[in-house]
C-alpha cells in the first residue's frame, strides 16, 4: 500500500481506500455483517488500508456502528470519513423507500445532532472528515452550514470537512464552488475511465488550488472490473440495476478499446481503473467496491502496480475526446435537473 496526506489530517491516508457502503447496505449483494466486519479488519491488518469513507445514512446509521464494531482499537491508526445531510431520523411517512433520496436538512440543529450521532455510532470523540452528503448549491454555500461546521471544528468534534457530490454524475457547478471556497478542504467526485467529465474540471481546479478529492465508483458499476455480466438480472436492491442498460452496452464496447492499459501489462483491469484516478496527485484516495476477499485483494494490490504512464493518459484523452465522450454519453442529471432517483452514495 502507499498512503498520501490530506490537509488537515496527520494520519495519512492509504491510496486504496474501504466504502462502508458495500458492506452495510443490501445494494452490492453483501448481506452479512460479520463477513463484512471481517472484510473491513482485513482491509486494515493485511493489506494496509487507512481511509474509511461511510455516512449516517448507509443502513440508517449501520455503516457508523458496523466500522466501529469491525476497527475496535484501531481509532489512531485510520482515517475516518462520515457523512451528513440526509434526514435519517425523519418520521417513517416523511422518508422515501427504495433508491430515492430522504429529505435533506442543513439547519444548525440538525447538522449538530448529526454530528453527536455519528460521533456517537463511531465511538470516537472526532470525525476527521465530515462530508455534506450529496449537497445542492444552497447548502454548499449556506453561511450557516459552514459557520457550524467552523463551530464544530473548533470544538475538536471534527478535523476538516468538505462536500461529497453527487448522488450521481455531475454538479460540475457545485464542486467548483465546493473547491473555490477556502473553507473547504476537499471534495468527493464519481471518476473513473467512462465518466470523465466533469471529473476532468474538477481535478484540474483542485491541483490549482491545492485541494484534496476522493474519488468513487473506480469501476463504473462493475464495467471495468470484470464483474459485470449483460445476461446477469440483477435484483432491483442491486444498484447496478439502476444503470441504463444503453450505456452499460456502451460501455462494454469502451473497455474493449481501453485493453492497451491492462493485456501484456502486470495490471488487471481493476487495477488499471484505480490507477487512472491515482495519476493525479489531487485524488488522494480511491474508493472502490469492495465485496469480496478476492477483490479486496486485487483493488489492495492496485498501487504497487506499475503507474500509468503519460503515453498511455494521452491515449486514453485521445479515445474520450475522440468519440468515447460522445459514446458514453448518458441521461443523468446535472445541477440543473432533477436527480434521478439513485441511492445516497
Amino acid at each position: 500500500m502507499k498512503y498520501r496526506n490530506l490537509p488537515g489530517i496527520d494520519t495519512p491516508v492509504s491510496e486504496v481506500g474501504f466504502g462502508v457502503w458495500s458492506v452495510a447496505t443490501p445494494w452490492w449483494g453483501v448481506k452479512d455483517d460479520a463477513f463484512g466486519k471481517r472484510l473491513l479488519r482485513m482491509a486494515y491488518e493485511e493489506y494496509g488500508i487507512t481511509f474509511f469513507d461511510t455516512a449516517d445514512v448507509y443502513g440508517q446509521g449501520k455503516g457508523e456502528t458496523l466500522l466501529a464494531e469491525a476497527l475496535e482499537g484501531l481509532r489512531d491508526k485510520i482515517v475516518i470519513a462520515t457523512k451528513f445531510g440526509y434526514d435519517i431520523y425523519a418520521k417513517r411517512g416523511d422518508r422515501h423507500g427504495g433508491h430515492s433520496e430522504l429529505p435533506q436538512r442543513w439547519d444548525a440543529a440538525s447538522i449538530r445532532k448529526s454530528c453527536e450521532e455519528s460521533l456517537r455510532r463511531l465511538k470516537t470523540d472526532v470525525i476527521d472528515i465530515y462530508q455534506l452528503h450529496n449537497a445542492r448549491m444552497e447548502a454548499i454555500q449556506s453561511e450557516e452550514v459552514l459557520e457550524t461546521l467552523e463551530r464544530l471544528k473548533e470544538e475538536g468534534k471534527i478535523r476538516t470537512y468538505g462536500v461529497a457530490l453527487g448522488p450521481d454524475i455531475g454538479w460540475r457547478d457545485e464542486g467548483l464552488a465546493t473547491l473555490e471556497d477556502e473553507r473547504y478542504d476537499m471534495a468527493q467526485i464519481i471518476n473513473n475511465l467512462l465518466e470523465q467529465d466533469p471529473a476532468r474540471d474538477l481535478i484540474r481546479e483542485a491541483e490549482k488550488r491545492n485541494k484534496a478529492l476522493i474519488a468513487r465508483v473506480p469501476h463504473a458499476s462493475g464495467l471495468l472490473d470484470g464483474t459485470y455480466d449483460p445476461e446477469k438480472h440483477f435484483d432491483k436492491q442491486d444498484h447496478r440495476s439502476h444503470r441504463p442498460v444503453k450505456w452499460m452496452q456502451a460501455g462494454l464496447d469502451a473497455v474493449r478499446q481501453m485493453k492497451f492499459l491492462y493485456e501484456d501489462t502486470d495490471r488487471t483491469i481493476g487495477q488499471a481503473a484505480i490507477l487512472y484516478s491515482l495519476a493525479s496527485p489531487a485524488i488522494k484516495s480511491v474508493l472502490p467496491n469492495i465485496t469480496s476477499e478476492e477483490n479486496l485483494r486485487e483493488f489492495a494490490q492496485a498501487p504497487e502496480k506499475t503507474p500509468l504512464s503519460e503515453e498511455e493518459m494521452k491515449k486514453i484523452e485521445e479515445l474520450w475526446e475522440g468519440g468515447l465522450k460522445e459514446q458514453l454519453k448518458q441521461p443523468f442529471s446535472n445541477s440543473k435537473n432533477k436527480p434521478t432517483p439513485v441511492a445516497a452514495r
